[in-house]
């Protein structure tokens, strides 16, 4: 039977498989709950009134953040929302802010979400060459997921962690 390092069975990140009859060793905080608590730190950035989101993007062996991004208006536009009605408050996603900054001839990224993906996004992310997705909570919409998992793409509810190690 496969074993985790991280004890969560859905990520099944190379990364995360032990060789057959090692056992988990949890006596730090996994590298993937690192990069899933520092985009909860930037979804703090977040200048959306409905929903913070906070995403980072690294390499395949989680050596390198390649970018980082929340939600928010425009460069250069004021910080709030252009509307109040859910859906239409023109903020870009933090998805978005993020892929657009990280290198386009890096393949098999991965991305740690605080919010799953809507499907635009979800469209972006299967474009950008990403190859795992990890998300802390579902949003309302869970379309995203499907379209990710439609394209062959790990994703990963990853909330085994986030009241340990505080």
């Amino acid at each position: 039977m496969t074993a985790f390092k991280d004890g969560v069975s859905s990520n099944t990140h190379p990364l995360n498989i032990l060789p057959d009859g090692e056992e988990p060793q949890l006596d730090r905080i996994p590298l993937f709950e690192v990069y899933m608590r520092m985009a909860e730190e930037l979804a703090k950035r977040s200048t959306c009134a409905r929903l913070q989101v906070g995403t980072v993007v690294t390499d395949a062996l989680l050596e390198n953040v390649l970018a980082i991004g929340y939600n928010g208006n425009a460069k250069g536009f004021p910080n709030q929302c252009d509307s109040s009605t859910p859906g239409v408050c023109g903020c870009l996603h933090s998805e978005v802010n993020a892929l657009v900054k990280a290198p386009g001839d890096i393949r098999d990224k991965v991305l740690f979400i605080t919010d799953s993906p809507c499907v635009m996004c979800a469209k972006l992310i299967i474009n950008s060459g990403t190859t795992h997705v990890f998300y802390r909570r579902p949003y309302r919409d869970t379309s995203g997921i499907r379209v990710l998992e439609a394209a062959g793409i790990t994703t990963v509810h990853y909330d085994r962690w986030a009241d340990e190690w505080r």
